[in-house]
């Protein structure tokens, strides 16, 4: 499973062993070696040369499999990905990404869920979830007042029982439930952000999927990958991926008979989203960033998906109501 410890065992490599062992037995013969797979890429020459914030569309599994395998042949680029945390609770899929130099994200959904299971031997109710998430989201928000959340219906031996919260120690007879679970989410939080300085400093590029969840339609962008982009003044590349959810259907990592078109746009440099600068220094992902400038956050990760969306065929583009048209419920988190 993904916890503190294993996030501060997780070694980035600048050519990651784990990508090439996988590029020349599994995707290149996949490729190259079965007919009919076509992979384009289209304004290849559109990327500069210096480490870059690649942001996509997430339609399926796999869909950065081809953009990472033709940018590793064609360009001798090799990037990290961020990936759910949920790929870490199978033993072989966590070495895979590992060895592969993933970064795994943090939610607080994913500790509320795991942190849950473990103490509980269940997973939570969407009801209980609900509320787990409601009460732990106000007691990170000043503005917010936890106790107005009624957790009567919440199991007491959740609340009360002393632990280990993923790595981070849980009293309840010093803190709250929800102080408990903000501490562990600030504490992986901290080393999610230096897997991330590590990344750059061994010249990788990053992959992020700014939507979250996969979803063939678009929807909103959520603001992690800017409190990256903003702190790091990193240079984004919009991508958009169409057609990849044909050929990698389901769970398998075996591509099927079909085109894939990455469409790569116009950089954004950081100097061009200079409206939602933050002239001070800011701890990515803390819960004083998150109030203070989520309003900026939102505001420039909205331009990077209407640059995304301008390079998606139109069954691929915004959905009407901007939301996921993918995985719901807890099933996101374990």
């Amino acid at each position: 499973m993904l916890d503190l410890p294993r996030l501060q065992r997780i070694r980035l490599m600048p050519r990651p062993i784990g990508q090439i062992f996988f590029g020349w037995t599994v995707l290149t013969p996949n490729y190259r070696l079965l007919p009919g797979i076509d992979i384009e890429v289209e304004n290849i020459e559109k990327i500069p040369r210096e480490p870059v914030i690649f942001a996509m569309n997430h339609t399926d599994r796999f869909n950065y499999f081809p953009f990472m395998y033709r940018l590793w042949r064609k360009e001798g680029r090799y990037m990290t990905v961020w990936v759910k945390g949920k790929y870490y609770e199978t033993t072989n899929v966590g070495m895979f990404m590992e060895l592969t130099s993933n970064i795994p994200t943090v939610s607080r959904g994913y500790i509320i869920t795991k942190d849950f299971a473990l103490t509980m031997g269940r997973r939570p109710t969407e009801a209980e979830y609900d509320t787990l998430r409601a009460r732990v989201n106000a007691e990170a928000d000043p503005d917010l007042d936890p106790s107005s959340v009624d957790i009567s219906q919440i199991p007491q031996r959740l609340l009360n029982t002393k632990r280990d919260i993923l790595g981070v120690e849980f009293n309840p007879n010093r803190e709250s439930y929800a102080r408990g679970i903000n501490n562990t989410f600030a504490a992986m939080m901290r080393e999610f952000v230096k897997l991330n300085e590590r990344s750059f400093d061994l010249g990788l590029d990053l992959l992020v999927f700014p939507q979250g969840t996969r979803s063939i339609r678009l929807p909103r962008g959520r603001i992690g990958m800017m409190q990256i982009a903003l702190r790091y003044k990193k240079t984004i590349v919009p991508v958009g991926c169409n057609g990849c959810d044909l050929i990698y259907p389901g769970s398998v990592p075996i591509a099927k008979k079909g085109t894939v078109v990455y469409r790569i746009g116009d950089p954004i440099r950081y100097e061009e989203l200079s409206a939602f600068h933050i002239d001070e220094p800011f701890e990515p992902f803390s819960a004083e960033a998150e109030h203070k400038y989520r309003d900026k956050f939102q505001g420039a990760v909205d331009v990077v998906m209407d640059r995304i969306n301008a390079l998606l065929d139109p069954q691929y583009q915004f959905s009407d109501d901007l939301n996921s048209t993918g995985v719901r419920g807890t099933s996101r988190f374990i």
